[in-house]
């Protein structure tokens, strides 16, 4: 049975150094999960935190935009005020035709609009140029007609002031425009960068967990094996203890026979030496 005991302790150790090392193997693979998963929610958060930047500049050029676009809208409807002061007086002295000057701006103004926003054939784009440079001359001979007039010629100054004005900020309009959608497309690229290092970063945590829980149960087998050994050990010692006390007691059995016939061989006249002596000494007969 004690051999029995022995092998069964000895395959538990082999067990347990099994589990051991199989915890250590997997706290790593853990450590190396939870480092990774740390990087990548570290990057997310600078990406997030970038995003937020490209976020405040896009803001801070639409708001420019809006300023400008006020600015420019302003300016074009104190242009069109003056050119309705040139129409009326343009009506009052029968001034050149009856087309107004305001209508040929208004009509120049929409149809260049057109070209550069709208996509055309080449024969639309054509006709669209040739109109603008029709009404371009059609201007420009009222223009020279009504300048005759040195009260329409300097209102025509200073309306063509303020579209010079309007004008500059309308540029500001495009060019703020165009920077904040272009921060605006850096921003959603960088929010997506930053979801998929989410994405990657959480990833990273549940094989953290998985192999967190893996090394714990690993931990908890060998707590177990070692408990088991533990308990083998207080077997196995009880049991050698038992069979050690009983070979004592054997042994004592079997020296006391002997000193009781030494004894009985003195009482029969028989001569004892020391050994003899001795060994009724150790039985506790003399």
């Amino acid at each position: 049975m004690l051999a029995e005991l022995e092998e069964k302790k000895a395959k538990l150790k082999q067990e347990s150094l099994i589990f051991k090392e199989r915890r250590s193997q997997l706290n790593a693979e853990a450590s190396r999960w939870a480092a990774k998963r740390n990087e990548l929610n570290k990057e997310t958060k600078e990406l997030i935190e970038k995003a937020q930047e490209l976020k405040k500049l896009r803001d801070e050029y639409n708001t420019k935009v809006a300023e400008s676009k006020r600015l420019r809208d302003e300016l074009n409807e104190k242009t069109n005020q003056i050119y309705a002061k040139i129409d009326e007086i343009r009506k009052k002295y029968n001034l050149s035709g009856d087309r107004s000057i305001r209508e040929l701006r208004r009509e120049i103004d929409h149809l260049e609009f057109r070209q550069q926003t709208e996509v055309l054939s080449p024969d639309k784009e054509k006709q669209l140029v040739e109109r603008i440079a029709m009404l371009h001359n059609e201007f420009k001979l009222r223009k020279e007609q009504l300048e005759k007039n040195e009260e329409l010629k300097k209102l025509l100054e200073e309306a063509q002031a303020l579209r010079e004005q309007a004008s500059k900020h309308h540029e500001d309009v495009t060019r703020y425009a165009e920077l904040a959608q272009e921060y605006h497309d850096k921003m959603i690229a960088t929010f997506k960068e930053a979801d998929q290092k989410r994405a990657e970063a959480d990833a990273a945590h549940r094989e953290f967990i998985k192999a967190q829980e893996a090394a714990d149960e690993q931990h908890r087998e060998f707590i177990r094996t070692q408990r088991e050994i533990r308990d083998f050990d207080k077997i196995i010692m009880g049991l050698k203890k038992k069979s050690r006390d009983a070979r004592e007691d054997r042994a004592k059995e079997a020296a006391k026979r002997e000193a009781e016939e030494i004894l009985n061989q003195f009482k029969k006249g028989e001569k004892l030496d020391t050994t003899a002596l001795l060994r009724l000494q150790r039985a506790g007969l003399v």
